[in-house]
């Protein structure tokens, strides 16, 4: 045939004139030899094709596949051990019962056990309360105390004499499993006082000696409850009671910033939910140093605030203006999202014009008003945050139309600056309004003075002693020092905590009407305990469990990612906390899975979901069913997810104790750490028994007092039995070295049980996958969040049928995971009892790919319609293999492998997809994190003058030396007693980044790709402008596996660019924005609220404190203004 013969002389050509160019340079014979030699390959290169391009024989093709996938198969089959595998579940299914998964009676169980654990958490928490109140009662407070406490920064060190230092001495410590293995002193508490706060205060003495009484209470609550994790009490006062004692270790510039009355679970114990407005006055005499301290009291009256609390912020001069435009005449929930949003607009305040408050007044009023009477906000306490550094007006009229004689807005102000000439107006304002006057002057005044506020808001719940119990939202604790370890180590949803307070106050009688507040204790759950609760192997392959707060936000849920990588380093997201169930469950389009859970129902309900495994990347399809409840007694409530086809049933098996032990002893075998096979953390001397140590221990009879889930332990030993031939079977081969391939590393194999088995084929130093199934290797392990990768994706295809695919993590290196189902069927229900496979090397199946789809030179060509003999080692034709994702396996460069197919060809991609076989499907992140747009810079400035740079750089070093100065106030106090030694330090926040550098949380749509069985067109040309592309496409039978081979002489890059999966931002015009912002979502309120009672002593409403000040050091002070300000 023409074709065939052109195609031959084509590579005879090539190869000749490759030694033509060898021969000498002269003659004219060597000359015509040359114009021989172009003219044939360009006849060759015109008869080759055929209609515009090159034939390719879909024939030829199919049988490669059929090839390679019987080689692949084979291959997979035998280094696996498959068959045997579901031979031996196949034998023992008259053993076997399947059960339906009662969903309904799950959930209502799981969170039954929760209600039971939380319970013990608080009425620990009672005790605590209880024994600090009588403390106080019986304490009788001594202005020159002298007591000697541990304090947790000075314990176990030397002066330089090698003398205790002085409220130090010796303090044992020994590290702990059950404290993340921290040295601790479970005999003992000790204290902690910020940097800022005089550690020999007689507030802090009196406090330190009338607390000492809860040191008995810590140790028997944790003896009562050895599940108990950190118990403290956080006084009023400062310090920090913490239980058990530790060595509290500063940053690396000696400084403590920790004060427990910034702590979301303090603020919350302290106050019932609130609604805020604060009013800021922005005229021209609030211009420098009063700014700055006016936007740093803004932002610490924020911290303060919780999701319980509804706030917004005006800014007024000659006129009254909202910060956030959007949130014009309402009240927007103080979520973290909401407040490092308003954050972000304080710093952008600046000063102009005249001070004209009382129009911010009344628009104040409006706004509280109009929310109570739509039933919005927190419908309970409301205030309003004056600050400014002086008011002229009269405001009697505006409180007479708006707030009294109720008074039921409270109004506390904030005096900025060193000027008192208004002190009387502003404090006027304050005390008949029941709120609170503070005069602040530095920034070291603002932290103690916007605490004031708590504690006047606490007073009708002190006078009248409700105890309320609170529960925090999920927060990462990021200040004991186990925390950065855990985040490399542990799953991102499991490093939260919730915590448990209830406030303590003075039962005193002649302080009764004044409420004081002593301080709140409270103690610490870790999500990760609470959610070992819900059985992982109840819920099947795909299931999970999840927790809810009253106000929608995600408690746990192994979707959570509260963490992102800010260069090396992990850190946590702005927004972690407030992540919204639409957001991760965003099937969910209208919310109503959220809104019968945020209402505390009981129910259930279905949702077809498109869901991503292996970082992201491959989607899968599901028929989820959700079932839910409340949590009695706490503000969560509780989920849990069965898939259909996986979670519907669960099947049990009968062995002996006996006989299973012996197979559960064996080498090979683990199960899974993270489960609760045995509860481990109850009795101390258990702690250190990883699960299947106390599994075995309780089975033999060596430790009987164990709690164990029998029906578990039951299951784990029947797939112990069932399974234990893998073990001689994959030994038999281990030893075969003559019939050993090389690249073959893991067999390995999991059960629902969470027991796993693997054998190495090849040693450590040979295996190119060297974490494989370590314990480091997260994603291929059962873990309290998920099934391993490998058996999520085998329970998606058939039993039997192996899946292949190249895990996405840069550090695996070239290999590959072969991987299938096994499967227990009694009647006509069907259930996975596990997943088998084996780990490889890429060149494995590489070498057999090569060697198959390669025709010989001697091939009978005479029935072929296209190029013969085809060859994919030929330079004009390309060849893949690529998986039911579109990743690219085997290709001729090496480095394609692992990389989505539309990086490497998006013409043929693009083809598949209009073809039908590729479907692209649409994913959505709403936790992504995103690069901040720059802004654009004019680049005149720079070139006015060459002083310009060296003047901003010596305004930058004033500026910052100026703050650190206030920050530690000495510009202010000059009275050193009342602080305690500190190291100067230059705060982490001057240190200055590039806008677009900086990651700003935000949303992301990212497409993902799957293959469409059901097309099975094999073939398609494209048309790339002055030539046609030709390619081939067939399934690898018994696979997840596709064979391309493309025409690769024919470069249409210009017309098709590469596909790329990268994620798009979602990008929102203003309106939209603003809607989302403004939205108020279903919540449900705390059922508790004190903002009132008839005895508050309304007349303690703060004063004007006296300072002393250095004249010169006030006028270096204005100086450093000036210049910062120039």
């Amino acid at each position: 045939m023409q074709v065939v013969a052109a195609a031959g002389m084509n590579r005879w050509s090539w190869g000749n004139a490759g030694n033509a160019s060898k021969s000498d340079k002269s003659g004219p014979h060597r000359g015509r030899l040359m114009m021989l030699l172009l003219w044939i390959i360009l006849l060759s290169s015109l008869c080759r094709m055929v209609d515009g391009q090159m034939k390719l024989s879909p024939e030829t093709v199919q049988q490669w596949a059929v090839s390679f996938g019987k080689e692949i198969a084979a291959l997979s089959t035998r280094y696996s051990g498959s068959k045997l595998l579901q031979k031996k579940y196949k034998d023992v299914e008259g053993m076997v019962k399947i059960e339906e998964v009662d969903g309904k009676e799950l959930v209502k169980k799981f969170a039954e056990e929760m209600e039971e654990m939380l319970g013990r958490k608080m009425k620990s928490v009672k005790r605590l309360a209880e024994a600090a109140e009588d403390a106080d009662l019986y304490h009788e407070y001594n202005e020159t105390l002298k007591f000697e406490y541990f304090n947790s920064m000075l314990i176990n060190s030397v002066d330089e004499a090698g003398n205790a230092l002085s409220l130090g001495g010796e303090f044992p410590l020994e590290k702990n499993e059950h404290f993340n293995k921290l040295p601790v002193n479970t005999k003992l508490s000790n204290i902690q006082v910020p940097t800022n706060v005089y550690n020999r205060d007689p507030a802090i003495l009196n406090g330190a000696y009338m607390s000492e009484a809860l040191n008995d209470v810590f140790i028997e609550n944790f003896q009562k409850d050895p599940t108990l994790t950190w118990q403290y009490f956080g006084s009023a006062a400062g310090f920090f009671r913490l239980y058990p004692g530790i060595q509290w270790i500063p940053d690396e510039n000696g400084v403590v910033t920790f004060d427990c009355r910034n702590r979301n679970w303090y603020i919350q114990a302290a106050t019932s939910p609130k609604d805020v407005v604060i009013v800021v006055d922005v005229s021209g005499s609030m211009k420098g140093l009063r700014l700055t301290i006016a936007k740093h009291t803004i932002n610490t009256i924020l911290d303060t605030l919780g999701e319980n609390d509804f706030v917004n912020i005006i800014a007024y001069s000659d006129y009254v203006r909202y910060v956030e435009p959007c949130f014009k005449g309402t009240l927007v929930q103080a979520d973290l999202d909401n407040r490092e949003h308003f954050k972000l607009l304080v710093e952008g305040l600046h000063v102009k014009g005249e001070g004209k408050v009382k129009k911010a007044m009344k628009e104040s009023f409006k706004i509280l008003n109009e929310a109570a009477a739509l039933g919005q906000g927190s419908l309970c306490n409301q205030a309003i945050m004056l600050i400014t550094d002086g008011a002229m007006e009269d405001f009697q009229d505006v409180f007479e139309e708006f707030n009294w004689p109720e008074r039921r807005v409270r109004v506390f102000t904030y005096l900025i600056g060193r000027e008192v000439t208004f002190a009387e107006n502003v404090k006027w304002i304050a005390c008949n309004n029941k709120g609170y006057y503070t005069h602040v002057s530095t920034l070291a005044d603002v932290q103690e003075n916007v605490m004031e506020y708590l504690h006047v808001l606490s007073r009708p719940m002190v006078i009248n002693h409700d105890h309320d119990i609170i529960w925090t939202e999920a927060y990462m604790d990021t200040v004991l020092p186990s925390t950065a370890k855990l985040f490399n180590t542990q799953a991102q949803s499991l490093l939260l905590m919730t915590s448990v307070a209830m406030p303590v106050f003075s039962k005193k009688k002649e302080t009764l009407s004044h409420g004081i507040l002593l301080g709140v204790v409270g103690t610490d759950v870790a999500l990760k305990e609470l959610m070992r609760l819900v059985s992982r192997y109840k819920l099947g392959v795909h299931g999970y469990g999840y927790l809810l707060t009253n106000n929608g936000y995600i408690l746990s849920h192994p979707d959570l990612r509260p963490l992102y990588k800010e260069g090396k380093k992990l850190r946590p997201k702005p927004n972690y906390n407030s992540v919204d169930l639409a957001e991760v469950e965003w099937e969910d389009t209208e919310e109503k899975l959220r809104t019968a859970m945020v209402k505390g129902e009981t129910g259930k309900m279905s949702l077809d979901v498109r869901t991503s495994v292996d970082k992201g990347t491959r989607v899968i399809f599901l028929k989820n069913d959700y079932f839910y409840t409340v949590i009695n007694e706490t503000p969560f409530s509780l989920g849990i997810v069965l898939t259909r086809g996986y979670g519907q049933y669960i099947f049990t098996g009968n062995v002996s104790v006996e006989e299973g032990l012996h197979d559960l002893l064996a080498p090979d075998l683990t199960i899974a750490n993270e489960w609760t096979y045995c509860e481990t953390d109850i009795d101390p001397a258990h702690r250190k028994l990883s699960q299947l140590q106390a599994v075995v221990r309780y089975l033999t009879g060596k430790e009987p007092d164990l709690e164990c889930d029998m029906q578990l332990l039951q299951q784990t030993l029947f797939d112990a039995v069932v399974t234990a031939p893998m073990e001689a079977y994959w030994t038999a081969l281990m030893l075969n070295t003559s019939g050993m391939e090389e690249g073959i590393e893991t067999a390995f194999l999991g059960t629902r049980s969470g027991l796993m088995r693997f054998q190495r084929y090849a040693g450590i130093e040979k295996r190119t996958a060297k974490s494989f199934l370590t314990s480091t290797d997260i994603e291929n392990l059962f873990t309290l969040d998920h099934f391993p990768v490998w058996y999520r994706r085998a329970s998606e295809f058939p039993a039997g049928q192996f899946l292949y695919y190249m895990p996405r993590q840069e550090t695996r290196g070239r290999i590959v995971i072969a991987t299938t189902a096994v499967t227990v069927t009694v009647g006509k229900k069907a259930a996975i009892a596990g997943a088998i496979g084996v780990q490889m090397t890429l060149d494995v199946i590489e070498s057999k790919f090569w060697a198959i789809a390669a025709q010989p030179n001697d091939t009978d060509c005479s029935d072929t319609d296209g190029v013969c003999p085809l060859r994919c080692d030929s330079f004009d034709i390309a060849c893949y293999v690529i998986d039911n994702n579109g990743f690219v396996l085997i290709s001729k460069q090496q480095s394609d492998a692992a990389r989505f197919f539309g990086e490497v060809d998006g013409s043929v991609m693009t083809t598949l997809i209009r073809m039908g076989m590729f479907k692209r499907v649409s994913l959505f992140d709403y936790q992504a994190m995103c690069k901040m747009n720059s802004h654009s810079v004019s680049s005149a400035r720079p070139l006015l003058s060459p002083f310009y740079g060296l003047a901003s750089a010596l305004k930058w070093f004033l500026s910052n030396f100026l703050l650190f100065l206030l920050e530690f106030n000495i510009c202010g106090f000059w009275h050193t007693e009342h602080f305690a030694d500190a190291k100067p330090y230059f705060s982490s926040s001057s240190a200055h980044k590039k806008r677009g550098d900086v990651l700003q949380p935000c949303d992301t749509e990212y497409p993902s790709f799957v293959y469409e069985p059901s097309v099975k067109e094999s073939n398609s040309v494209i048309k790339c402008g002055r030539c046609q592309k030709m390619f081939v496409v067939q399934q690898i039978p018994e696979s997840n596996l596709l064979m391309l081979v493309v025409q690769a002489d024919c470069d249409c890059s210009r017309q098709y660019p590469p596909l790329t999966m990268e994620p798009k931002e979602v990008k929102y015009n203003a309106s939209v924005k603003c809607d989302r912002m403004r939205s108020q979502k279903i919540r449900r309120r705390p059922e508790s609220c004190h903002a009132y009672h008839p005895q508050e002593n309304a007349n303690d409403c703060g004063g004007a404190s006296i300072m002393s000040l250095s004249a010169s050091l006030f006028f270096t002070c204005l100086s450093f203004m000036a210049l910062v300000s120039w």
